[in-house]
């Protein structure tokens, strides 16, 4: 479909003169490239020196009427955003204060009705800056490709991303919605737990969301979970921006023993961490933390737990000469249970990190929305957004000699290393008595398609594969998802070593990641080509579903499937499992298990060849026998053809079932589907068909030999 047309019937009625004249600029474009096929650009020239005094003639050629019009569509879909955003907080704070004064009716149905107005609303926002911003970068590259003499795409784009309808954070209207809703439900906080351990277990599942549906996953959730506010400033505006950026830089050494460890998960694994919030660079104090992997069947949950250290001696710390006792006398601890915490986490992190020479390598940072009841652990979910991956300490030496445990900010980042996840994450943490589900609406919010489950997915395992491949033995299952594979590929160096440290400019991270262009495809010539040494030429897993099996809230995922889709998928009720929880995770998947499927298909095409054979055998003997003149009795004449019809068709049949059989399993397999990919039903079947061409065989014959002895006693 043509992109004017799908913007057309994308676009809201009452809003239609509003969105992006597509047809006209592209109209522009046409006018232009015909101007210069015919030779009369006039546009073309352009004289270096100007004056004050003496007045331009008006350029009217059809290039400069495209910029003209580029220029007035961006200031319309600007101004027409920033009224709409301005009448959305007018309107939630008006409801704010109706339902401040309504708070002695709760649930109140009209009030509930009108939040949820906004925020759709809001989405329908959204989807109008989208479809607009999509629409700029689809009549930029026409232009480009169209006028390649005078491109203008990559600076227009810089130009797009200044404005505020694109770089504005509008997140404080969802805040306000929160506490609408937070209020209409009446939540009140939880008790809060006193215990300064700060040792915790959870219970996480894992997801990837698109950038585009983040917005619509957040209104959901809002609706029943409230934003958790983050401390702030007094000077800053309670209903403020929903999220506050994390930093976190990982402790691993050369052998990467504690990627591996996590990544297989190896009882007692650690990750050791040092994380802070609110700023790209640290502050006055940091948190050290440490994560232990726990066996989940034998009943055991992996554990949490942290300190507090002054950012000035987290150097001192790594390589030991900051001391406990010198921690002791710094610190303020309001009970002893909280010292003798202190003291073991203090010595027990030291001791790791001296022991497994451990040193700064990877860091995380996001943006993280939280939602949570205060001080209520039943169900917390996070929201990780515009997710990066950077190198720390790419020299390689210890921390001691350098004088920091982090990259220094000031410098800038060079592009193999840095690598930008492509979706939000979202963790959904339960705390439930046993035998407790979870709550509707966490079901509606998963089967919305919005979501794709990753199992144990970490940022850490992510980005030490992508940007240390050197150094790891192993990797993730998802690292070749093709959702994913871009990303990788912009971190990559090229096949040519020379071109790679030839290139300066071009290495270093953009200060806007967006700007970033796709992998270059590929051109043929093999030396000017970025590659990944993780990934192969094509990628071989798809995690994310397509965009058609996105119902939406409170839908359920119908997918359309194939007789065999049904034939494998769906299991007889005798075989069914009862009190099972269906798997999501995508499989591991070994050669093996290719040639398994393989002497599979092999074993069923041997005995459909022997039958086969068989029944030919059959037919060649009848021919041959029919040429004789030997005399036969009534009804023999054709017993051996009809053996035959019965048996070749059987032969037939179990081609066809072993080759679909092999095809289906193959794609299944080679995707990693998440399902069952035996079959319960067509062994059985195939051994019906056969027992019931053997039983007709058998009365065939028992009826031919009393047609023989009837005819011997005539």
């Amino acid at each position: 479909m043509k992109f004017g047309k799908y913007i057309d019937e994308q676009a809201r009625p009452d809003w239609r003169d509003k969105y992006l004249d597509y047809g006209q600029l592209k109209q522009y474009i046409k006018e232009a490239v015909a101007q210069l096929e015919s030779g009369s650009n006039e546009a073309a020239f352009s004289p270096r020196t100007t004056s004050l005094s003496v007045a331009k003639n008006a350029n009217n050629s059809p290039e400069s009427n495209f910029f003209n019009k580029l220029e007035l569509e961006v200031k319309k879909i600007c101004e027409f955003t920033e009224k709409l955003v301005k009448q959305l907080r007018a309107q939630t704070k008006a409801l704010q204060a109706k339902v401040t004064n309504d708070k002695d009716h709760p649930q109140n149905k009209d009030l509930m009705q009108e939040a949820q107005r906004l925020g759709d609303e809001f989405l329908s926002l959204e989807k109008y800056v989208n479809l607009n911003y999509l629409g700029f970068h689809k009549i930029l590259k026409k232009h480009d490709k169209l006028m390649p003499h005078a491109p203008c795409r990559q600076f227009y784009i810089t130009h797009l991303h200044q404005q505020p309808w694109v770089q504005g954070n509008y997140s404080d209207v969802l805040v306000h919605l929160s506490n609408i809703y937070s209020d209409l439900r009446g939540d009140t906080s939880g008790v809060k737990n006193e215990d300064s351990a700060q040792g915790f277990v959870r219970s996480t599942t894992k997801y990837w969301v698109r950038t585009q549906d983040a917005t619509s996953v957040k209104h959901h959730i809002l609706q029943h979970l409230p934003v958790f506010q983050f401390k702030r400033d007094d000077t800053e505006d309670e209903n403020g921006p929903d999220n506050q950026l994390i930093n976190s830089v990982y402790l691993d050494n050369s052998s990467m023993e504690l990627y591996h460890g996590r990544l297989d998960k190896k009882p007692n694994a650690l990750a050791i961490r040092i994380r802070w919030y609110g700023s790209p660079e640290p502050g006055d104090s940091v948190f050290v933390e440490r994560k232990t992997h726990r066996e989940s069947w034998k009943g055991e949950e992996s554990v949490k737990d942290r300190i507090t250290l002054p950012k000035a001696k987290i150097v001192d710390f790594l390589d030991g000469s900051y001391t406990l006792d010198m921690a002791i006398k710094e610190g303020r601890f309001k009970t002893d249970t909280d010292k003798e915490t202190f003291k073991k986490f203090f010595q027990e992190v030291q001791q790791a990190v001296d022991s497994k020479q451990l040193r700064p390598m990877i860091r995380t940072q996001y943006n993280r929305a939280a939602f949570q009841v205060p001080f209520d652990a039943t169900v917390r979910i996070s929201l990780d957004t515009n997710l990066a991956m950077i190198k720390e300490n790419t020299d390689g030496q210890p921390v001691g000699l350098l004088h920091r445990w982090y990259r220094d900010p000031n410098q800038p980042i060079p592009r193999t290393d840095i690598t930008r996840f492509p979706h939000a994450v979202l963790e959904v943490k339960l705390s439930l008595p046993e035998g407790q589900v979870a709550p509707e609406w966490v079901t509606d919010l998963t089967d919305s398609g919005f979501l794709t489950e990753v199992h144990k997915f970490s940022k850490f395992i992510h980005g030490t594969a992508t940007l240390l491949p050197d150094m790891i033995a192993a990797v993730p299952y998802w690292i070749d998802d093709e959702s994913v594979r871009p990303s990788m590929l912009q971190s990559a160096g090229y096949r040519d070593i020379h071109q790679a440290e030839s290139s300066s400019t071009s290495d270093v991270a953009p200060l806007h990641p967006e700007l970033v262009s796709k992998p270059r495809r590929r051109t043929g010539d093999p030396d000017n080509e970025l590659t990944h040494p993780l990934l192969g030429d094509e990628p071989t897993l798809q995690l994310m579903p397509n965009r058609n099996d996105v119902v939406g809230i409170g839908g359920r995922r119908e997918k359309k499937k194939g007789f065999l889709d049904w034939w494998f998928t769906s299991r007889p009720k005798a075989m069914r499992l009862t009190n099972t929880t269906p798997r999501t995770t995508p499989m591991r998947i070994e050669p093996k298990t290719f040639f398994a499927n393989e002497r599979t298909f092999l074993t069923w095409m041997h005995m459909a060849v022997t039958i086969g054979t068989i029944a030919a055998a059959l037919l060649g003997f009848s021919g041959s026998a029919q040429r004789t003149d030997k005399p036969s009795h009534e009804g023999s004449d054709h017993t051996v053809e009809i053996i035959a019809a019965i048996l070749l068709p059987v032969a037939i049949l179990m081609c066809v079932y072993s080759l679909a059989v092999f095809l289906w399993r193959s794609k299944a397999i080679s995707k990693k589907q998440v399902g069952y990919i035996d079959d319960p039903r067509g062994p059985l079947g195939l051994a019906g068909v056969v027992v019931l061409a053997l039983t007709a065989i058998l009365i065939l014959e028992v009826l031919d030999f009393f047609a023989a002895l009837k005819a011997h006693h005539k």
